[in-house]
């Protein structure tokens, strides 16, 4: 019957989904056009009674309302979500925005340096806990049981383990490094240590240090002097002057300190070095024969030296840092200064 079909297919336009470009020409070409749906009911239409003809054609009309709204419809939807894509899409022949970069930590960039100074003359990377025992943090490297670096005031003791530390040096880890493998050694060890110091502009109670170690036959104080000279003039540039200084260290004997020379010609200079010039740099020493011993290593066969350095200080010398608080504060406009920087 020509009035049950026309009601189903008005059903079926209304449920129908439109979902892309072709299947909206699909129902335009089934619902809309000369050849489709519409024109086969028109043949149908002209056999039908006069008496039914007027409500049949109303219905009639409303089917064409119908599929004419939904193509209408469904065309406009399509056209906004086109509109939306093409809004979010990447265009590839503009001109790239500036991405901003981020920044290795000051402290990082000097270390890799100073790192890579000392990796160009043989030396290689150690790494040890930062948690460590009274052994090696202590005892293996020639502390006296009285030292005062034993004492709370310069140590991090860990609670209800009297005998085992935060690493106020890195230099357990040279002694882990003697323990695993026989001479020649040359080692650097990097890595952050602790001291129970008060927090001011000038110190810090967490910092890293950066240590070599050297261990061989014949090894002298002669080397040892060469290589702080070679880092000196890497580091600090050609033709720095350098000078040892006595000193003293329960790990190393002799002892010194190593301070370099950066004049007084600017006002700086003149206030960070107290009107000498010199500016202390780092500690250093033979290695002691008591602490040679206590990893099985014959001191009668072999010697070493060993010298270390504060990141945090050289750090601050090199970038006009005037609080050493900077450095761990995490604060975003301090850091961005290094955009870029290797």
């Amino acid at each position: 019957m020509l009035q049950d079909k026309i009601n189903a297919l008005i059903e079926e336009v209304n449920h129908i989904e439109i979902r892309d470009a072709e299947s909206l020409e699909s129902f335009r070409l089934r619902f809309i056009s000369r050849k489709g749906e519409m024109s086969s009911l028109f043949e149908e239409f002209k056999q039908v009674p006069s008496e039914a003809k007027r409500e049949l054609g109303q219905l009639m009309n409303a089917l064409k309302q119908a599929a004419e709204e939904k193509l209408k419809s469904s065309s406009k939807a399509l056209d906004r979500e086109r509109d939306a894509l093409a809004a979010s899409a990447i265009d590839v022949t503009l001109p790239s925005t500036s991405e901003t970069l981020g920044s290795l930590h000051p402290i990082s960039i000097v270390r890799n340096e100073i790192v890579r100074i000392f990796e160009r003359i043989g030396f290689n990377l150690s790494e040890g806990p930062e948690i460590e025992s009274d052994w090696y943090n202590f005892t293996a490297l020639n502390f006296a049981e009285n030292h005062p670096a034993r004492e709370m005031q310069d140590t991090f003791f860990v609670a209800r383990h009297p005998d085992t530390v935060l690493r106020t040096h890195t230099s357990p880890v040279q002694i882990r490094a003697m323990e695993k493998q026989s001479p020649p050694i040359r080692t650097l060890s990097v890595g952050r240590v602790y001291r129970n110091e008060t927090i001011s502009a000038r110190s810090h109670c967490m910092f890293h240090q950066i240590e070599g170690l050297y261990v061989d036959k014949n090894v002298s104080f002669a080397d040892l002097k060469q290589t702080l000279l070679h880092f000196a003039e890497a580091f600090f540039g050609k033709g720095t002057k350098i000078r040892l200084r006595p000193s003293y260290f329960p790990f190393t004997e002799p002892s010194a300190e190593m301070d370099v020379y950066l004049g007084t010609d600017t006002p700086s200079n003149y206030q960070l070095t107290k009107g000498t010039g010199w500016l202390e740099v780092l500690g250093c020493g033979m290695v002691h024969p008591n602490v040679l011993k206590n990893v099985n290593i014959d001191p009668e066969v072999y010697s070493g030296f060993a010298f270390g350095l504060g990141l945090e200080r050289i750090t601050m010398r090199r970038y006009g840092i005037k609080d050493i608080r900077n450095l761990t504060e995490n604060d975003a406009r301090f850091l961005r200064q290094f955009a870029g920087a290797i």
